[in-house]
């Protein structure tokens, strides 16, 4: 009977080690289901239509809208500089001065002629008053006069011609001469630019041109802002006041020219920039960013088919946003895609997911309005 007893205490501990070890086996089996069940589950959403509105870079050239080259009026040898090159002139300053002599000399001898002529007039004026001479004699006589009063303004002219005045406020360009220089008649002195308002020419694809056409009121300006070189924005805003007439056959685009102002003196002629511009997009099928990668510079997405499996698809980017794709082909409006865990997904995968509407991921995002 001891014995017995003792069988059943062993057998007992046997059931109750065999029972423990089944326990531990089940917890740890449902604990490895549910951990994978949470390892699997993605967050979903959907490629949305909507109106929204992109920014574009365009490469542009800046140009004052007064530049002028100044040229030698007469031939001779430059006697004067009254400015430096990079300095700020005013309208009417004197600039150049070319060796006036000749031209006084001509003046003088003009005026003297001049003068001749007139008090030969005045003889014959008195003698035609006293019915001495006919009156074609006076006639003649006041045409001599005119004539010698004509070349003597002439002479003027020219030696006016020697000095050379800014037609308007601007900066002087560098010299193309110097003094003493022996220059002829039409040959450059230097530049000269007012750079208070800047023309800002910049060449765009006909198709974004008819975008902009078509959301635009007749008449009214595109604003636009420029990146300088530095890639710093330009503190003035701007806007398209003029478009060329024609397209380039060559290259598709036509020409746009927006006016900056410039009260600072920042820019000048002759620099080069980006000019940004907003082109509005009806209807555009938009992703999270996100919810893509890339497999040898190309873009894919996972589309969530109707069997819940993740299916790779490429998609082609029509333009980029802060956050955002624009879809031009690969996705259409309504589709789900997997919006985290891309990179933890195979294709024909199925998977389980919570959705997200497009409306709250897009509201957390970086969207441009129209």
């Amino acid at each position: 009977m001891r014995h017995l007893s003792c069988t059943n205490t062993i057998m007992n501990k046997l059931m109750m080690f065999a029972g423990m070890c089944a326990l531990l086996w089940l917890t740890s089996c449902a604990s490895h289901k549910e951990e994978k069940e949470t390892e699997t589950k993605f967050l979903v959403t959907s490629a949305v239509q909507m109106d929204t509105a992109v920014t574009r870079e365009y490469v542009c050239q800046i140009k004052s809208i007064s530049h002028i080259e100044l040229r030698a009026l007469e031939k001779g040898y430059l006697k004067k500089i009254f400015v430096d090159e990079g300095q700020f002139v005013k309208e009417g300053q004197l600039l150049f001065e070319i060796m006036p002599n000749l031209y006084q000399a001509e003046l003088q001898k003009a005026q003297a002629e001049a003068n001749l002529v007139e008090i030969e007039y005045r003889n014959t004026k008195r003698l035609a008053d006293s019915n001495v001479v006919a009156p074609n004699e006076l006639l003649m006589a006041k045409a001599r006069l005119d004539k010698a009063k004509a070349e003597m303004s002439l002479a003027l002219v020219h030696l006016n011609f020697t000095q050379i005045r800014a037609p308007f406020d601007g900066i002087i360009d560098r010299f193309h001469v110097r003094l003493g220089s022996l220059v002829d008649e039409g040959e450059l002195l230097t530049s000269l630019s007012d750079n208070r308002q800047l023309w800002v020419y910049f060449n765009v694809p006909e198709a974004e041109y008819l975008s902009y056409k078509s959301h635009i009121k007749k008449d009214s300006v595109i604003p636009v802002t420029l990146k300088m070189a530095n890639n710093e924005v330009f503190e003035h805003a701007g806007a398209v006041r003029a478009i060329e007439a024609d397209f380039d056959n060559e290259t598709g685009n036509i020409a746009f020219r927006a006016t900056f102002p410039n009260p600072n003196g920042l820019l000048r002629h002759g620099e080069t920039g980006n000019i940004l511009m907003r082109i509005p997009l009806k209807d555009a099928v938009v992703i999270p960013q996100k919810a893509s990668f890339e497999i040898m510079d190309k873009k894919y997405v996972y589309v969530i088919n109707k069997d819940n499996k993740a299916e790779l698809r490429l998609i082609e980017v029509a333009a980029e946003m802060p956050d955002l794709f624009v879809i031009k082909d690969g996705v259409a409006a309504g589709e789900k895609i997997l919006l985290e865990g891309v990179r933890n997904v195979k294709n024909n995968e199925h998977i389980q997911f919570d959705y997200e509407a497009p409306e709250k991921v897009l509201s957390s995002l970086k969207l441009p309005s129209e």
